[in-house]
């Protein structure tokens, strides 16, 4: 196989993998008129389209399915090949995909990103930060970082700290003018931030441990925010009561700009994790992440 036919199908897996001809290329590198122009190439060379593509959707024909089932396999070996290779240099080198939450990113890789790149210069972290929950094999990403509760099952997941607690909080000002909320059900009385997930339409429900089980309750409120951190100063502003974990609220907390109410009811609940999925083999470059993660953070060892 010359190395334009081998590039061809690499870059029609792309495609098929992201089924959009737009994250193909970024993932390639390319523009996508130059990854629609290798395709069409390919589809010329094998005498047969490979795709469905319409202005909305793009899909594989039969063809294409069997030909991305039968090269995927082989395309796996030969770049795990290349891999073996490379470290046998003792210098692992490639490009790490990682899809993280706005608040794993900060509580977890921020800290530690100029260690990582001195430890490894030839690696190229590639990072999504964006708290929508995606498939992130679907997605052509190598390891996600995500709260335990929203995990697959068929992910390796390597704990990262301790456990979360979320928590209500208000400026004194608000509870002076508005009373303060003894019991969960109390929130439907008051002016709450909401905050909605991006990638999903409906809203977060703020969930509390209410004799011996989780209750989640449904606030309304004068604000609506797609990423916490403006609920906090909302609440600073005196908006309203505002939902967020311990961790991101404890500053303002603790220099008496934000009170929490409901303490008795938000109990802890599975943390963070850094996963992946299961493969038959692990790029250098991905495992080399994983392993400086677990000794950052005290990981345990993951599966081999």
């Amino acid at each position: 196989m010359r190395g334009t036919e081998f590039a061809e199908l690499r870059a029609f897996a792309a495609v098929a993998e992201q089924g959009n001809f737009a994250r193909a290329a970024a993932r390639l590198r390319l523009s996508p008129s130059s990854l629609s122009q290798i395709i069409r190439s390919l589809e010329a060379r094998v005498g047969v389209r490979l795709l469905n593509r319409t202005t909305r959707s793009l899909s594989l024909t039969p063809a294409g399915e069997r030909l991305l089932t039968r090269f995927k396999p082989a395309m796996a070996e030969m770049e795990g090949a290349v891999e073996d290779a490379r470290a046998l240099q003792g210098r692992p080198a490639g490009v790490v995909r990682l899809h993280s939450s706005r608040s794993a990113t900060r509580q977890f890789v921020e800290p530690v990103l100029g260690r990582f790149h001195a430890a490894y210069p030839e690696i190229v972290l590639d990072m999504t930060i964006d708290d929508a929950v995606i498939n992130i094999v679907e997605a052509g990403y190598d390891a996600g970082m995500r709260l335990g509760e929203l995990l697959d099952n068929d992910m390796v997941a390597l704990k990262l700290g301790g456990e979360i607690r979320q928590l209500a909080v208000a400026s004194p000002a608000y509870l002076a003018r508005h009373g303060t909320p003894l019991v969960p059900a109390d929130l439907l009385n008051h002016r709450c931030v909401n905050w909605r997930q991006p990638g999903s339409k409906g809203l977060y429900n703020w969930e509390f441990f209410e004799n011996g089980h989780w209750i989640a309750v449904a606030v309304e409120g004068p604000l609506i925010v797609s990423h916490r951190e403006y609920a906090i100063e909302a609440a600073l502003q005196d908006v309203g009561i505002v939902f967020w974990s311990d961790h991101q609220l404890r500053p303002p907390i603790e220099a008496g700009q934000l009170v929490p109410v409901l303490e008795a009811y938000s109990a802890p609940f599975p943390g963070w994790y850094l996963y992946y999925p299961k493969q038959r083999y692990m790029p250098t470059a991905l495992r080399a992440f994983i392993d400086f993660m677990r000794e950052c953070h005290q990981m345990p060892a993951p599966p081999r």
